[in-house]
């Protein structure tokens, strides 16, 4: 009996490797979109060193150095990124934020589950190449109608109750004639590649927004100590103009306008504090923890450093590299291999079916001489009346692929819109930090002289008001002219997708 179940086995196996190789896929075979010519961003900057600032955030000693001893960021077509490039800011803190990010954020253990899952559906759906085989078993004991029907086994009809044992195998098989089950399966394939990219556009979306949000604290934390210290110096003009009136060299309503102007930078002081503590809620949830678990590590800019050397891929190499265009090719893929099963759908469905067993009335006897049975077949069935339900299947399924090849070139464009927007923000991020740089130098220097003239009283109240004001808002600007630099530069490394290909084998997502 086992020489036989294997030899049946082997034979079904046989036939259905034979099959599957044999025989062509109905549907279009999927090829990959030809990437972008494009050898630019358009008009975006693309290569160069971009503007100076001997400001925080003005460029660091890695990058080609300009006149005067300033460094400028520099763009650096095809260079290629680090796994982990938040690294390049040097910041030990922001690293450890990074790894807890990784190893604590719900969004990464959900990716993680998903490709998991995506991967085991593919393997199942694999497993469809090869036949079926079940074994069963089924014992029952009876009792027959002795006054209406014969007893079926035949033993004196006075002994109605009899046992009943019955063991066999099924076997079978579903040729892929016309490829409809290598289409389910590369369709399996696809989603199992797309959620792989799921996952890593969730990990390059995530250290992404860790870096930010540490940046935006910094920049937060530096807007409130140069508001600070604005007012400590507008604190000390008040009292200078307070004893003036005393003296009666100034007004009433000179002291009232200088009282308004602390206050109204006093005004601007809880709008920062609130969204520094709404900024560092953001941080505690990255890190995949409740508010009242926030991390003790806090940013500063100058604790920080530029990126000198940043990378500028082809369009070509983008698509490579962008894991959400990844994404959408497997989607677009998929998409092409559900319309070669919703043909395959509407041709004719062939089956090979096989069982062997035995049947006895007693355990002992089950396998004796004589309770053996077996019978095989094979069926084709043909749909030929559904009022068109495969039909619009196979037309629904066409319109997929067109809706999958659509997002996929909107996926495409969006990712080269982006590259060249960020590109456009650090050159203007580092024209706007010159210049703010230059603004809060020589607005220092008129509120430092116009205090000393107001002493001697060379110059009206209203023009220290004026310098007063001017500084106020150069500071404040400097500061955020800086955040945002270091925050374009870490947008950049993301729009290029975060160097996810240069992560080691070994290394667990």
């Amino acid at each position: 009996m086992i020489r036989y179940v294997r030899t049946t086995v082997a034979c079904l196996s046989t036939l259905a490797l034979v099959a599957s190789l044999s025989d062509c896929a109905v549907g279009p075979d999927f090829k990959r979109p030809k990437p972008p010519t494009d050898t630019n961003y358009g008009n975006a900057p693309s290569n160069g060193p971009t503007a100076a600032s001997p400001a925080t955030g003005g460029g660091q000693a890695s990058s080609e150095a300009i006149p005067n001893g300033d460094h400028a960021q520099r763009f650096v077509a095809e260079m290629d990124i680090p796994a982990q490039w938040w690294t390049l800011f040097q910041s030990t803190r922001l690293n450890g934020l990074v790894e807890q990010a990784i190893k604590g954020n719900p969004n990464i253990t959900a990716a993680r589950a998903s490709l998991r899952q995506a991967h085991e559906l593919y393997l199942a759906e694999r497993s469809t190449f090869w036949p079926v085989a079940q074994g069963t078993f089924s014992a029952q004991r009876a009792r027959n109608a002795v006054g209406t029907i014969a007893n079926p086994t035949n033993l004196p009809q006075a002994n109605p109750y009899y046992n009943l044992f019955n063991a066999q195998l099924n076997v079978s098989y579903m040729p892929d004639v016309f490829g409809g089950t290598r289409r389910a399966v590369e369709a399996a394939r696809a989603q199992d590649d797309a959620a792989r990219f799921q996952l890593e556009a969730t990990y390059l979306t995530l250290t992404s927004n860790v870096v930010v949000t540490a940046i935006t604290e910094a920049s937060l934390r530096g807007q409130i100590e140069a508001t600070q210290r604005l007012l400590e110096l507008q604190h000390q003009v008040t009292e200078r103009v307070r004893k003036q009136l005393t003296v009666g060299t100034t007004s009433a309503l000179d002291v009232l306008s200088q009282e308004a102007a602390e206050a109204q930078t006093a005004a601007t002081l809880p709008p920062l504090q609130k969204q520094l503590g709404q900024t560092r809620d953001l941080l505690t949830a990255l890190l995949g923890k409740l508010p009242a678990e926030e991390p003790p590590d806090t940013f500063r800019l100058d604790e920080l450093t530029l990126p000198g050397d940043l990378p500028v891929s082809l369009p070509s190499k983008l698509v490579e590299q962008r894991p959400d265009i990844r994404q959408a090719e497997e989607n677009l893929h998929f998409a092409s291999a559900q319309a070669g099963v919703a043909i395959a759908d509407m041709l004719p469905q062939f089956a090979i079916t096989g069982t062997w067993g035995s049947t006895s009335l007693s355990m002992s006897d089950l396998f004796k001489s004589g309770t053996g049975f077996w019978n095989a077949g094979a069926s084709l069935t043909q749909t030929l009346f559904d009022a068109g339900a495969l039909l619009h299947k196979h037309r629904a399924a066409d319109a997929a692929l067109d809706q999958a090849g659509a997002q996929y070139r909107a996926a495409v464009i969006l990712a080269c819109q982006n590259v060249a927007d960020t590109l456009r923000a650090l050159q203007a991020d580092a024209d706007a930090l010159e210049a703010d740089a230059e603004t809060a130098r020589a607005a220092k220097s008129a509120f430092d002289l116009a205090r000393k003239q107001l002493d001697v009283g060379t110059v009206s109240f209203v023009a220290v008001m004026n310098a007063e004001t001017t500084y106020q808002q150069a500071e404040v600007a400097l500061v955020q002219a800086q955040g945002n630099r270091y925050s374009d530069t870490a947008g950049l490394f993301q729009a290029l997708g975060g160097g996810w290909w240069n992560r080691s084998k070994g290394s667990n997502l």
